[in-house]
Parts: structure tokens; sequence; C-alpha cells
């Protein structure tokens, strides 16, 4: 039996557990997208496929809206791939193993993909019905938001008639999400010289910390591992000297690392010292973290008369103090809106390859001239350790429209289920409404979705009943598009 069978909205929960059984991680998204062209084909719908996976299923109107303008339903079909550092879940192969907690949906080690799984699942669900009131509907299902927004870069929105466009890549019910920050990727590599050196290895982790969304939960200031093993390396060197093997942190730039690892070499005799060093700054990071890193672990494991190559000592130094000097979080806050992170950045990938240190840093803000602001100040600290950094994708804000038609819409539906207003945000964390609104000023954009706490990492959750009542949210919103 399906976890999900009996789980309302059954029709909702139907796709999204078929979905889950298809590996869609991004850039690995031809599987999911032919499974949705198939979907379509099999009702009888008029589908596109574009070269890149991009999908875009068209259902006419029910009676009484065949004439009504188009309402574009928009998410994602690629997923963020975490696991558990013990897990032997392999996401090129293995559908994802739901349960249910406490009232949420879960995958076991991995995360959910409910970002942005559930918004294909509830359009599927529209798309599958003979029982909802509709105008026609146009579904959008783009590939490789996670990386870049590869999908909606590269999609022809000519193909579309509706201006209307509800994207469903929001995770907190009641909010309305009306304008976004946009985004720098930003790509440093140190280079690295290497010499053959012996001594005992010891490998030092730091691990065990709640990561998440680098955009969504950038505020919540959760540690970054890979800063974190900088500043330990930092604080060792002044005790202890050594050689650095390789340091490597974070597989993904919008993610808040969880976990780094570094392998270094000592003169036999000082492992004790590595390890009260270590030590202490597990001590350290207790206390300032003060509980709100429950899992945080730092230790390191020894292994006798090892012999390698490792970075010369003008190599390790540069790498440790960039890390040291990096900036990283959140910078600036919203002079407007209370609350509301206006500008950071996450370094989301720390690797050691044969010839240099790579790094991959994710900058957003909601102001354009801050976002290179960030940029340059990233650059002038790669230059002073003697690395190059480059800009490998960049996606625009997206502008609160104070005339949205739609969010009016959206709004006063709520207003009638619930009986209370909305909240009427901007984010944080990018979304792809901006690179529409590049490609079509005339579109009318506002983003919604359920309850998903810890989005991005292993605790991955979707809240069950929030998604029900956005379920009938939707349902509602397009019974009012008229």
């Amino acid at each position: 039996m399906a976890v999900l069978e009996n789980v309302e909205p059954k029709k909702v929960f139907q796709f999204f557990e078929e979905i889950c059984r298809i590996p869609h991680g991004t850039f690995d998204t031809k599987r999911i997208s032919d499974y949705c062209v198939s979907f379509a084909k099999e009702r009888g719908l008029e589908v596109i496929q574009d070269e890149v996976n991009n999908v875009i299923i068209k259902k006419p109107g029910t009676a009484g809206y065949e004439d009504c303008e188009p309402v574009i339903l928009q998410g994602h079909i690629d997923m963020v791939c975490e696991k558990t550092a013990d897990s032997a879940h392999d996401f090129k192969t293995d559908g994802l193993e739901l349960y249910i907690e406490d009232g949420y949906l879960k995958a076991k080690d991995t995360t959910l993909g409910g970002d942005d799984g559930i918004a294909v699942a509830m359009a599927m669900a529209v798309l599958d019905s003979d029982d909802i009131p509709h105008p026609p509907i146009e579904a959008l299902f783009t590939v490789d938001e996670e990386v870049g927004m590869g999908g909606a870069d590269a999609v022809d929105l000519s193909l579309l008639r509706g201006r209307k466009l509800i994207n469903m890549d929001s995770e907190t019910e009641g909010i309305l999400t009306t304008g976004c920050a946009g985004g720098i990727r930003y790509e440093v590599s140190l280079p690295i010289r290497k010499e053959k050196v012996s001594g005992d290895k010891i490998t030092i982790r730091v691990h065990g910390l709640l990561g998440g969304h680098s955009g969504m939960e950038i505020h919540k200031q959760r540690g970054n591992a890979s800063k974190m093993m900088g500043r330990l390396l930092y604080r060792l060197a002044k005790e202890v000297p050594f050689h650095l093997v390789c340091i490597n942190g974070g597989t993904k730039d919008n993610v808040i690392t969880p976990d780094a690892d570094a392998e270094i070499l000592v003169e036999p005799g000082k492992e004790q010292e590595v390890l009260a060093v270590v030590d202490e700054m597990k001590k350290i990071w207790t206390e300032e973290f003060m509980g709100e890193e429950p899992g945080l672990q730092a230790d390191a494991a020894v292994s006798q008369g090892a012999e390698c190559e490792a970075m010369d000592q003008d190599s390790a130094k540069h790498v440790i103090a960039y890390l040291l000097l990096c900036p990283n979080g959140c910078q600036e806050y919203s002079r407007k809106i209370e609350g509301v992170v206006e500008t950071s950045l996450n370094l989301g990938i720390l690797e050691t390859k044969e010839d240099c240190v790579r790094m991959i840093h994710q900058i957003r803000s909601s102001v354009e001239t801050r976002k290179y602001q960030l940029q340059e100040q990233l650059e002038q600290c790669v230059k002073a350790v003697g690395g190059e950094g480059t800009i490998t994708n960049e996606y625009p804000a997206w502008q609160y429209d104070p005339d949205s038609g739609l969010r009016q819409i959206m709004a006063d539906t709520y207003k009638e289920l619930y009986g209370k207003e909305p909240v009427i945000a901007v984010i944080h964390a990018g979304l792809e409404c901006g690179l529409f609104l590049g490609k079509r000023p005339d579109l009318d954009c506002v983003s919604f979705g359920p309850d998903v706490i810890d989005v991005h990492s292993v605790n991955e959750a979707l809240n069950l009943a929030s998604t029900q009542r956005v379920w009938e949210h939707l349902k509602a919103i397009l019974k009012n598009c008229r």
C-alpha cells in the first residue's frame, strides 16, 4: 500500500508519491519530465516538452469558463538532493522512502523534495480533475531551478497565453509572496601547490549542524560548517604546526553547509594537542550557538604513519585566510520591511581539487547594487590570497507590483475561506518569477504554498494539514478567476 493512499487531498498526494518514486535531482530531470509528458498524453491534454526538459501542459476551461483568460500554474520539477552521512541512498537510482510523523510527511535520511514537488502534484490534480471549476489551465513545470534557475531562463513564454501566473514554490501557508531577491553564483578558485610530507594523519570533522535553505533560513544564523572549519584551522595553526592535505564541505551552493572535514598531517606526538584544540572549539561553539545547533559535533580521528601530498604552507595559509575573511550570512536587513533580510551570502561548496581549492558562494539581495557590492567584496578577498573569482550565474530580483489583480483575487479568496487577511510579503529566497517577468513584463505573478520546514536539509518536512488547506485555497482561487 502506498504511504499516502489515504491522506487527503488524495489526488494531490497520489501524484506527489509518484513523483517521489522517480529520481529528479537538479540536472537529472529527463525521467521526471517524461513522466509529466506521459501524464498529459494519457489524459488527451496538449503538451510541449522543450529541449532542456521544461514541460507545458494545457487544459481547456470548464463549463462557463471556456472563454476566460488562462491561468498559469507553475512549479519546478527538480529537487535538492541531500542525505545523512550514513545513508546508502542513491539519488540517481532510488526513489524516496516516505513516512508520516506527527502530521508531517518526511523522507528517511534524505531531503523530501516538497520544494517543489508539491506544486507539481497540485497542478496535476487540477489537470486530472473533472469536478473543479477553472479557467483554461497552462501548467508550467520548469527544470534546474535549484542551481541557477536554468529552466526558467530557457523557457519560451510566448507559448503561454495567460497573464496570471501562480507560482507554488513558497513554503509558508497564509503568506502571498509578491517579490523576491535576485542572486549571483560566485565561484572562487584558490591555486595550491603540493609537496610530499609525512606524519600522523588526523581527520577533523565539524558536523551535525542543522543546515537548511540559504535564502529562506539565512536569518536563523545557523552555523556554516565550512566557515567554522576555517576558524578551527586558524586557531589550530597558532598551537600546532600541521600540513593541510585537503578540506571539503557542502555539495549545494543554496544549502547552509551542515558538515565539513579536513585532513592534516602532524608530527608524531602532537595528536593530543590537536584533539585538545578541536574539543575547545566545540565548547566555544556550543556556548555561542546557545542551544540552537543541538546536533553540533566537532571531532577528530587519528591514523599513524601517513605519507602523502599536502598543500605547501603558503597555499594552506591562503585557504585558511580566505575562509576566515570571506563574509557569510546576513549582511543587511530591509530598511522598509521589518524583519526581512535584504542582502546575504552563503558559502555552499568547498572542495579540494588537484591544483586548487574551489568554493561557491550564493549571493542574494533585493537591491541590485548591494548584490554587486558583496561580489566585489568577495573579489577583493580572493585577490588578496592570490585566487580568482567568477560570476557563473545570475538572476534578477522580482519587484513588488502595487497593482496586481491576481494578488487581490488570492487575498480576497483567502479571507472568504478563513475570515482573515493573508500576509503580503517579499522574501529573501530566489524565485523564478523574476526571470519570467524579464521575458514577459505583462505577467501578474504571485507565489504561495503549504508549510514546508527545513527545506534543502535532511529534516525537510511537509505539513499535511497545511497542504489540504492550500489545496482548498487553490481550488477557490481558480473558481474566482473569471
